[in-house]
Order: structure tokens, then sequence, then C-alpha cells
């Protein structure tokens, strides 16, 4: 390969990711087409159009959510796809350019990084890499980390805590004349004790009991009053989905204590492409991989959730066949190349 083919590459990569965001459906259309042609015809091509691609992604969900302008950010694109009267190549303007749409419009998208709608209407929260701890007016006490967001409703008959999102350590205290339930779109959980975590991910509820017992229902259950319950003791972990519970697993209770204690992600036997997506919940950005590629890859590892850096350096270096590769601090792209 010529030293001047890769820059060919990136060019022609540029500009048909670029067409993308053209203004019209038909458009838009025509340059998918064009891109996914391409991309196909060579590895080379699909390598040289990832990280443009991705950056455009990142424009459009800002564009969409109605976080910010991203059309500042695709002018800066174009106008580094322009001829040049000098004769300059535009590789490295079209690098550059990448750059600035990134700024233009990473304000916005890092702020729906650590505030997301769900948190923004909580009573309680905690952005991205954060870790609050809230003490309550009945002495309960609320540890909430990484994007996690619950609200409030204390009545003279019941203390209702609402997790909408993330993970919560729940200390109770106790009150004889008013219950403490948590509760998920999933599910409600009835304390009949004082520790557990209570973890809510892509519409999942887990629920981890550490001291003591709780009562769980199905979300349906709780709505028709019923009085069928599924008593989770210490030591005992069960999921929550729509309309079932199960199954129950072991945890060590203390090993749980001790890793919210000192942020710590502790894993035995799990695919990585879990561990990243728990490490990926911790930190700003983004980390991109193909969970189909790395679900071989079992990991057991004690990691440090308060320091993602360090916890993909410490897993590239138990699992030297990874590639990670930093394209800016908020975009990590993770592969296992075969050759």
């Amino acid at each position: 390969m010529s030293v001047s083919q890769p820059r060919k590459l990136s060019e022609q990569a540029a500009e048909l990711v670029v067409a993308l965001t053209a203004d019209t459906p038909r458009e838009r259309a025509a340059a998918r087409s064009a891109l996914d042609a391409w991309k196909a015809a060579d590895p080379l091509h699909a390598q040289a159009a990832e990280r443009m691609e991705y950056l455009l992604g990142q424009l459009e969900d800002v564009q969409r959510i109605g976080a910010g302008d991203s059309r500042p950010a695709r002018a800066a694109i174009h106008a580094a796809l322009k001829p040049e009267a000098d004769g300059k190549r535009r590789g490295a303007r079209i690098a550059t350019a990448a750059m600035l749409a990134l700024s233009l419009c990473g304000a916005a998208w890092l702020g729906l990084q650590h505030y997301p709608p769900a948190l923004l209407t909580a009573d309680l929260r905690a952005g991205t890499g954060q870790w609050q701890q809230h003490t309550l007016s009945d002495g309960s006490r609320l540890t909430l980390n990484s994007g996690s967001a619950v609200k409030l409703a204390y009545t003279p008959q019941q203390r209702t805590v609402r997790l909408v999102q993330g993970e919560v350590l729940v200390d109770v205290a106790r009150d004889a004349a008013r219950p403490f339930i948590v509760q998920t779109e999933e599910g409600s959980i009835r304390a009949l004790g004082t520790r557990f975590v209570v973890r809510r991910v892509d519409g999942v509820t887990e629920l981890s009991m550490l001291e003591s017992k709780t009562a769980v229902q199905t979300a349906a259950q709780a709505a028709q009053l019923s009085r069928e319950n599924m008593v989770v003791t210490a030591g005992q972990r069960l999921r929550i989905e729509a309309g079932a519970l199960g199954p129950l697993g072991r945890i060590d209770a203390g090993s749980v204590s001790d890793a919210w204690r000192l942020h710590q992600l502790v894993v035995q036997d799990r695919p990585l492409s879990e561990v990243l997506d728990e490490l990926a919940r911790h930190r700003p950005g983004a980390l991109r991989y193909d969970r189909a590629q790395l679900d071989g890859i079992r990991v057991s590892a004690v990691l440090p959730l308060d320091d993602t850096e360090r916890a993909l350096h410490l897993l590239l270096t138990s699992f030297p066949q990874l590639r990670i590769r930093t394209v800016t601090p908020y975009l990590v792209l993770i592969d296992a190349p075969t050759s």
C-alpha cells in the first residue's frame, strides 16, 4: 500500500459519511447505500469509515434529542471537504474538522451523558461517574452510584423510593408504623430488614440482599394488591422482570458491601461485554465494542469503577489479544483482532 492510499481512503470515507447528513430522506438513503457498498468492497474501507461514521452518529443523536444543533459541526466537516486552490491534501483538514465538530456538539452531548432527562426530574440523582449518599428524613440512607436517579414519596402511612434508573444501596431505618418500599417499573420490594441493593438497567430490576430480608412482588401483583410475594433473604439475589420473579441466585453479601464501599466492580467468570457494559455506565463518553466478538472472553477480576481508564488498562494486561483505541477522551474503541 502506498503512503498516499490511507489518505485517499480517509478522504473518500469522510465524503461518503458526511453525505449521510443530507437534507432529504432520498439523498440520505442513497448516501447510505453508497457507503454500505463502499465498505463491503474492502475491509480497509470499513476501517477508514469507522471513526467518522461514529462521530456523525453522535451528532445526529444530539440533534434528535434536541440538546443541541449539529449544523455548525456538519458545516465544519463539509468545509474541510472543499477543494483548495493551493492543492493541499484534505486528510489533515478532515481530521481537524472532526475534532472541531466533536467540540461543537460535545458540551450538549456530555451534558446528556451526565444528566439525562430521567435524572433531571428525579428527587435524588448521581451523574455519570459520581457516587452520592443521602440521609432521608426518617434516618434511612440511600447511596446512589453512576447515572442513578430516585423519586421519593413519603406519607404518614408509607415510605416509598422509586428507582428510575441505575443502582442504589439502601439502609433502612426502622419504623413499624410505615413500611419502606422500593419500586421500579418491574416490581415492588418491601423491606423486612435493613440493607440491600436494587439495580435497574435495561428494563430489568435486580435485588441483592445484604442483611435480613425483603418481600418482593411483580409490578402487576402490586397493582392488584395481591398478597402473594417472594421472600428474599441475606445472601440471595433475585432478578425481577415484567411479570416474572426469579431465578434466585447466591451472592457473598460481605463482598458486595466491600465493593460498594471501595467503588469496585467484582466479577466472576462473566463475558467481557457485560464487564464493559458496566464500565461504560461509570464513565463519560462511550465505549464501543462488538458484543459477539468479545463474548467468548470470560473475566474474573476486581476493577475500579471510579478510575475506568485504569480498569481498561487492567483488562488489556490480562487479555493482550484486546486492542483498545482512544479516538478522543470520550470515545474508546475496543476489539480483539484475529490477525
